[in-house]
Parts: C-alpha cells; structure tokens; sequence
C-alpha cells in the first residue's frame, strides 16, 4: 500500500494543480468576457444619448419659420436609421460593428449638415434652448471616444488573457473565441463639428 501512495499522491496533487488552472482560466475568461460585453453596452448607451438629444434638437429646429424640411428630413431619416441598427451583444462580430457604425456616421453626416444650415437663422442661433442642447451634444460625442475606447481596452485585455500560451490550449477546450475590437470609419473619430462662431455674420 505505501508503495502506492506517493504516486497517488502525486497525480492527485497534478490532477488538482491542472483543476485550479482551468478553473481560474475559465473564470477569469468569463469575467473578461462579460466586462467587454458590458462596456459595449456602454458605447450603445452613449449613442443613444446622443440619439435622444438629436430628436430634442430637431424639435426645437422645426419650430424656426421656413427652416429647410429636406434637411430636417435627412436628420430624421439618419436618427430612424441609427436607433433601429442594434447589436446583439452576443453577436460582436466586426461586420455587425461596421453595420452600426455606418448607421452612426450617417447620422452624424446629416447632424453635420443641420448646424451648418442653422447660420442662416440668427434667432435660432440665440435660441437658450437650441444652444444648451448643442453643448450637450458636444459632451456626448466626448462620451462616445470614452466608451468606444474603454471597448477596445475590454476587448484587448480578454483577448491577451485567451491567446497567451498556455491558456490558448484552454480556449480553444472551451470554446472562448477572440473578439472584434471597435473600429470606426475613417476620419469618424473626430467628433462633427459643433461648434459656431455666433458673432459670425451669415453669409
């Protein structure tokens, strides 16, 4: 019988040993996991505020007389656009980001376009109302680079934690697949620009 113990002992210490590693592989994947997950969320949220304060905005253009409709109409049309293009956050994969993404700089194109119109309307360019939403939309696009951003560090920080060896030989026993990182459209990650000189005369 003690012939047998030590390598008994020994095996079962080994078989604990790689236990606890893929336990604590496991897990650490799965929180990793989740937190990327949850900071995606995140950069939805920031969008859909920005979204909100897009809707807010056209309102209070509508009600300036003769403003141009096709403008607006563009606007409305990006916002439908952009809140309706969703991402199950199960489903990150780089073509449903880039899908999002483009529903987002469209709108971002048409917003672009209302503000500029907005100079030809000096009581609108004085409007409290317009002109508080204006810096709100400036903060949210400020949101938008933070939440995009800390993303892309989720992301990377699951991803080392997967790949590096020897826990590769364990992603792939339990199915943890890399993630796609955030990619924006080239030149969109530079917020639209809001901001006007209102002692400006219009042309």
């Amino acid at each position: 019988m003690k012939k047998w113990f030590i390598p008994l002992a020994v095996i079962a210490v080994l078989l604990f040993a790689v236990y606890s590693w893929a336990k604590g592989f496991n897990n650490n994947a799965v929180e990793l996991q989740e937190d990327a997950k949850t900071t995606w969320s995140n950069v939805e949220s920031a969008y859909q505020r920005r979204n909100d304060l897009i809707g807010n905005l056209v309102k209070t253009v509508q009600g300036a007389a003769d403003f141009e409709k096709s403008t607006l109409t563009e606007v409305i049309n990006a916002r439908a656009k952009a809140t309706s293009t969703s991402i199950n956050v199960g489903d990150l994969s780089a073509a449903n980001m880039a899908k999002f993404q483009q529903a987002q700089a469209g709108l971002s194109g048409a917003l672009s376009k209302l503000l500029v119109s907005v100079e030809r309307y000096p009581d609108l360019k004085s409007n409290a109302n317009f002109l508080e939403l204006q810096s709100q939309l400036e903060g949210t696009e400020n949101r938008i680079n933070v939440a995009r951003d800390r993303f892309n560090e989720g992301v990377n920080n699951y991803n080392k934690h997967i790949k590096i060896f020897p826990n590769s030989v364990l992603a792939g026993i339990f199915n943890f697949d890399e993630m796609d990182r955030y990619k924006a459209n080239p030149g969109s990650e530079n917020a639209p620009d809001i901001n006007f000189d209102f002692n400006k005369k219009a042309a």
